[in-house]
């Protein structure tokens, strides 16, 4: 029986895997996804051929892999409790604000877009791994509220598409075009609390509890 990797071998895959998928989004904006070789990120990421093909035996399961972490931060599991529409949705929203603020985030938009014409499995994988479940805790939130009598929502996938759009509106989409749009924490938290508010006006009942 093979025996179980030590702590010690966990901690240096996973140290070359990032490696690895950092080297790769990196060489995907550069050269493209289709000129990008797997020898070359394992070049420019310091690793044996050997090493990349162990974790990444394709270029898509890397790809995949730059969608997960750029994700990472998201526990689609970790749904707000019902009953208080302002407070959950503060806390879906502070979180999408923090995956939509990574500067990996930007690129890997960057690269879907990019290569979309002659890849579209890359926009499929993104959506499918990436934007689905965030998206799907989102609606599966807004239901139970509905559910709850807590707020009026008869249709949970609009009223998720509207209040990710507000966010996203404003923290993603112009850094896609405009390399030197920045945006404070002060501004990022004003943007999320101005979506729940108009999201409480919209859809809250009477039997919800008092918020923004």
């Amino acid at each position: 029986m093979t025996p179980a990797p030590s702590a010690y071998h966990q901690r240096v895959a996973q140290e070359k895997r990032a490696l690895i998928v950092q080297a790769a989004t990196a060489l995907f904006l550069e050269l493209g996804y289709d000129r990008a070789s797997l020898a070359r990120v394992a070049e420019s990421a310091g690793v044996s051929k050997a090493t990349l093909f162990k974790q990444f035996p394709t270029k898509a399961a890397l790809f995949d892999a730059i969608v997960i972490d750029s994700w990472a931060e998201n526990d689609v599991a970790d749904v707000p409790p019902a009953g208080d529409l302002a407070a959950g949705l503060t806390v879906l929203g502070r979180r999408y604000a923090t995956l939509l603020s990574q500067p990996e985030m930007t690129d890997l938009f960057r690269i879907v877009i990019a290569e979309l014409p002659r890849f579209p499995e890359l926009a499929r994988a993104h959506f499918s791994r990436g934007k689905l479940p965030y998206f799907e805790s989102v609606r599966i939130y807004l239901s139970t509220e509905h559910d709850a009598g807590a707020a009026d929502i008869a249709d949970p996938e609009m009223a998720a598409t509207q209040f990710l759009g507000m966010i996203s509106n404003y923290l993603l989409w112009p850094s896609l075009v405009l390399p030197d749009w920045t945006v404070t924490p002060d501004r990022t938290t004003a943007v999320v609390d101005e979506a729940v508010r108009t999201m409480v006006a919209r859809y809250r009942t009477g039997a919800g509890r008092s918020g923004p």
